[in-house]
């Protein structure tokens, strides 16, 4: 026990400072209520220190740790600066008039606490190693995000997209859950690593290859991945745009985090004696990769609405990403390590596609009824850089990094993924991904077009700059990224692999499968007793 509560002290930090906003947030002080994003981002930044200490697991990935929750503190972090101003704006100024305070009407410590507990859901997926404990962490994830759309606006539309954005998320426990159900029932236990074992030693069986499978589909729905990606883009428009970068990269991060962590219990051909994975998950991998990235990629070239364009960029870099965890780890014969390249992308992806999002975030008219509102479309950023020439250079280079043009982050994020597909020999994946590469560079560059080249009609107002300093910083920070953590790329996709690396036991148990016969060696070998 002692042990488990050393791996989770980064969760314990975001838990404490979840605590300490909830309560602030009900002060009747504005300097108190105001205190609730730093707080929040000392949690952060707690957790963030407290991940590099974090020890090695007996799972199926023991360095993953450090790494994985190390970037989802730091991307957490650096979408912190883009909520301001999310929930309580208006209220805030009101009460600032004169008028009364109503603890009933603020909501910011309960916003910025749901933010805190849905990365803490994320970092508990990574340390689960149980069945249980992994639906709880999922669980935990994408709760507060329903929560975080349908409060994240005034508007009815933010709360018909949290309605729609949680019965479509029940429907997907539902199924990954009645999936786990079907683990068990085949296998006798929840727990991932002898799940592993008894896998090898008894074979998955029919109940245990559709309760696999089931459970794929199901968390397939928190990457925006084919068949349950049909929410993404009236959940992205419905939301406040900083709660739909938020949407892009905690819940994504936690269902790649789950998956890789459900298909390490039947290996992708570690070793050279190691059991491929299975033809009916290869097979279910491959079609949900290439539905996904071409069916994002090209109703994303229909939208005139920018959040929807985005929407449905993130279900094609969700499609891109699990060409990775078709690879796998990369051991033995396959050069490649997938695994670590998606989880290298996802980085990639979260520094990148803030940026697009908080130049949304940063740029307000008025509505029909007089009312400031974030600009949504293409139309309305057109001209951008005569007026607001910072903003432009921010969305062009988010754009040009999501498309993968060199030498930008996202260029070394899916090199990795091309390189380890071919290694791997899937070169007709690797085909689609390319030419989705090359549809997806006709709606990126049409963002850069409207920003930078395309100029405003004088009879149209141009969009006013938000008072909220903090999504500019926000802004600033994912332009920034995209060019400055270049330098480490090399450094960081190396710290990918390793977080990613399969338990050594795990693989010469893998091994020691077709020449051993007796089941009492190979559990002792498995379990290192």
């Amino acid at each position: 026990m002692i042990e488990k509560l050393a791996q989770l002290h980064p969760e314990i930090a975001l838990f404490a400072a979840t605590c300490i906003v909830m309560v602030l947030g009900l002060a009747k002080s504005s300097f108190w209520r105001g205190m609730s994003v730093w707080v929040t981002g000392l949690g952060l930044v707690a957790a963030l220190v407290l991940s590099f200490f974090s020890p090695q697991t007996d799972g199926m990935l023991p360095n993953s740790l450090p790494y994985l929750k190390a970037m989802i503190a730091a991307i957490g972090l650096m979408i912190l600066p883009l909520m301001g101003g999310t929930v309580d704006r208006w209220y805030e100024r009101t009460v600032g008039r004169g008028a009364s305070f109503d603890p009933l009407r603020v909501t910011r410590g309960e916003f910025y606490a749901f933010y805190l507990l849905s990365l803490m859901g994320v970092m508990l997926c990574v340390t689960a190693d149980d069945l249980i404990w992994l639906f709880l962490a999922l669980e935990l994830t994408s709760l507060p995000t329903y929560i975080m759309v349908a409060m994240s606006t005034p508007r009815l539309r933010s709360q018909e997209a949290g309605v729609k954005y949680f019965f479509l998320g029940a429907l997907s426990a539902a199924t990954f859950l009645y999936g786990f159900a079907m683990l068990y029932g085949a296998t006798g236990t929840t727990q991932l690593q002898d799940i592993a074992i008894h896998f090898r030693t008894e074979g998955m069986g029919l109940i245990g290859t559709l309760g696999l499978v089931m459970a794929l589909i199901g968390v397939s729905f928190k990457i925006a991945a084919a068949p349950m990606h049909f929410y993404t883009p009236d959940v992205y428009q419905g939301a406040a745009s900083p709660v739909s970068a938020f949407l892009a990269f905690a819940p994504k991060a936690a269902g790649f985090v789950v998956m890789i962590q459900l298909l390490s219990t039947v290996g992708w051909g570690w070793g050279e004696h190691g059991i491929a994975l299975p033809e009916a998950l290869r097979i279910t991998l491959w079609v949900i990769a290439a539905i996904t990235m071409t069916f994002g990629n090209v109703l994303a070239l229909l939208q005139s609405n920018a959040k929807r364009m985005l929407a449905y960029s993130s279900i094609a870099h969700s499609g891109y990403m699990l060409v990775g965890l078709l690879v796998g780890p990369g051991q033995g014969p396959i050069a490649g390590n997938g695994l670590g390249a998606a989880m290298f992308y996802l980085l990639c992806y979260g520094v990148m596609n803030l940026g697009a999002f908080a130049v949304l975030a940063c740029l307000e008219k008025r509505d029909e009824h007089g009312e400031l509102v974030e600009i949504e479309t293409v139309e309305d950023l057109r001209g951008l850089h005569a007026a607001r020439p910072g903003l432009a250079w921010a969305m062009t280079l988010c754009a040009l990094s999501l498309l993968g043009m060199p030498p930008l982050l996202g260029f070394w994020g899916k090199l990795g993924l091309f390189t380890s597909g071919i290694s791997a020999g899937e070169i007709g994946l690797v085909v689609i991904m390319g030419l989705n590469s090359a549809v997806a560079a006709f709606y990126y560059l049409r963002l850069v077009r409207a920003v930078m080249l395309d100029t405003r009609d004088e009879d149209m107002d141009r969009p006013a700059l938000t008072d909220m300093f903090g999504r500019r910083v926000a802004a600033g920070l994912s332009a920034v990224g995209v060019l400055v953590v270049v330098i480490w790329a090399g450094q960081l996709q190396a710290a990918s692999d390793h977080a990613t690396e399969v338990n050594p036991r795990i693989r010469q148990f893998n091994e020691r499968v077709v020449e051993a016969e007796e089941t009492p060696v190979i559990e002792s070998i498995a379990r290192n007793d």
